[in-house]
């Protein structure tokens, strides 16, 4: 067996910049071979499945930045709740550079993606609206106050950075972390 050329995180990257930039239709896999660093050829071989085999994997390499450096977070009681919010609202805007990036759940919910992807995309979104759910009972709301303060938060985010986007303008993106943070002021 020959070593692998291109490790699995560079690999990744690749694929989740075309993907974010393209989405799952406009994604050629010429391209994803190209910002992987493989031949078509080798990305068969990685992902013998094809397309949807690599928009899973950058669905489930996003869920595992999610959980890791968000969802467990927001769920650690040691940190003080308006601790957490500050550093969750922070993380989000490093993961969308200011603003300037598109979500992947976004982009690989355009056109036939959703039938592909959908149950992945939904799942997705209930955990964000879970933890920060939880974050908002930490802050001392009622269980349906934290639910739409969550629902809120992924609406704010999803939102500002279609609008950030559509109109060159990350102040948008900006402005919607700074609206998250007077959600939860009690």
């Amino acid at each position: 067996m020959r070593p692998v050329k291109v490790e699995n995180k560079q690999l990744i990257e690749g694929l989740f910049k075309v993907f974010r930039e393209k989405g799952y239709e406009g994604a050629s896999l010429n391209e994803l071979a190209e910002k992987a660093g493989l031949k078509k050829a080798s990305l068969y071989h990685r992902f013998p499945e094809g397309k949807k085999q690599i928009g899973m994997a950058v669905l489930l390499h996003s869920s595992e930045w999610l959980h890791t450096n968000l969802y467990q977070l927001l769920a650690d009681k040691n940190i003080a709740a308006t601790e957490r919010l500050e550093m969750a609202l922070s993380r989000i805007s490093e993961l969308y550079n200011q603003g300037k990036e598109t979500c992947i759940l976004r982009s690989l919910s355009m056109e036939s993606g959703m039938q592909i992807f959908g149950e992945e995309i939904k799942g997705e979104m209930n955990r964000w609206i879970k933890y920060f759910a939880q974050l908002g009972l930490d802050f001392g709301f009622t269980e349906e106050e934290a639910l739409k303060k969550g629902k809120e938060s992924l609406v704010k985010v999803q939102g500002s950075l279609i609008v950030a986007n559509a109109m060159s303008d990350t102040d948008i993106f900006v402005s919607s972390l700074a609206e998250i943070r007077e959600l939860f002021d009690k």
